[in-house]
């Protein structure tokens, strides 16, 4: 598999072992954040050829991974502007309240959507990876990954990053369904305090045969 060029918005846990995962793979990665140094500090742990961004200028990567939490993603993109026009943007943000009991977004619409409505007209908008803990995604496990977006070109090109990953791309259809893999954020936090009693889980799917 050749190359995939991507773009990371954000520092913390996840955009480091979505970054991770994609130099271990052989992909081109540019970090980006507001703190330039601990970019390049990030980068510099990382290696691999990892580069830095700077950030609201036109990303280096094909992909954009949105790693920024959804109280701020709306505003990092209207900031981008038409920066982002073009670019594939993956929305990792999850959209439960405090305590992990619901949703904050209203109902109808999701926080990939209103990402999607505050994007350059061309770029596609695909929610990934909001159902993976980041500490789990950082063990090189192989896991599945489910993801939803309207544009088809769009989606292969990320499930093809996915799967350049060792995971497996499972395509649960259009944007509106990005609401249901924000749901999915309250069941696994419900699930971990409870009925597994541990964090160290992933959700996947048991495909027969």
């Amino acid at each position: 598999m050749s190359s995939i060029s991507i773009s990371v918005i954000g520092l913390g846990g996840m955009a480091s072992a979505i970054a991770a995962r994609a130099i271990a793979a052989g992909n081109s990665v540019e970090l980006v954040g507001r703190d330039a140094a601990k970019a390049k500090e990030l980068a510099a742990t990382l290696g691999g050829g990892a580069t830095v961004g700077t950030f609201g200028t036109v990303p280096a990567g094909d992909i954009v991974v949105l790693a920024v939490p959804y109280a701020s993603a709306v505003a990092v993109v209207a900031q981008y502007g038409e920066a982002l026009a073009g670019k594939v943007i993956v929305d990792i943000s999850n959209t439960f309240n405090a305590d992990a009991t619901g949703l904050v977004t209203p109902d109808g619409t999701s926080g990939a959507q209103e990402i999607a409505q505050a994007a350059p007209a061309s770029a596609d908008v695909v929610k990934a990876f909001n159902t993976v803990f980041g500490h789990v995604l950082a063990q090189g496990r192989p896991l599945d990954v489910f993801f939803a977006g309207d544009d088809a070109r769009a989606k292969a090109d990320v499930s093809a990053f996915i799967e350049s990953l060792g995971l497996r791309p499972l395509d649960v259809g259009g944007l509106e369904m990005a609401r249901w893999l924000e749901g999915v954020g309250p069941l696994l936090m419900g699930l971990a305090r409870h009925g597994a009693g541990s964090f160290d889980i992933a959700l996947g799917v048991d495909l027969p045969g």
